[in-house]
């Protein structure tokens, strides 16, 4: 990819976040997919540690994306599905709500559907960390059976 341009007005972090979100949408970027480290949106774009943070945090925002602390960013399953603190939120509990389906694509929405990609979200986050566990398992067996 190419650094910001010096004839686009925004700033820099605004034309990362773009070419991001064209990975995504032209499929580039899976549902689930992790995204490149800051230190690789740094190199890829020539732009600074923050403003590659600014970048993700604009398609954390939108929806486009969700972070695992200390596990990195991965692209979100749906367009618009996960939306940073708000999830923490919505599982939180509260009295239960019926979940209303939109007539025109026949998909389940309301605080109910919401819970339950929150809570895909979290799978994804403890299935993260039992991989990398298996691996560490898998390395000290390795280890343990070296002569």
């Amino acid at each position: 990819m190419t650094p910001p341009s010096q004839h686009d007005p925004r700033p820099p972090y605004q034309q990362a976040a773009d070419e991001i979100r064209g990975d995504i949408e032209a499929g580039r970027l899976q549902p689930g997919q992790q995204l490149p480290s800051h230190r690789e949106l740094q190199e890829r774009f020539n732009i600074a540690n923050m403003t590659a943070r600014s970048a993700l945090r604009v398609l954390r925002e939108e929806g486009l994306i969700y972070t695992v602390q200390g596990r990195g960013s991965y692209v979100a399953d749906k367009p618009g599905e996960h939306s940073g603190d708000a999830e923490a939120a919505r599982v939180k509990g509260g009295p239960p709500q019926k979940v209303e389906v939109d007539p025109e694509g026949g998909q389940a929405t309301g605080p109910v559907t919401e819970a339950l990609h929150a809570l895909q979200d979290q799978l994804r986050t403890l299935n993260a960390e039992f991989q990398d566990l298996r691996k560490e398992v898998d390395a000290l067996k390795a280890e343990r059976n070296q002569p």
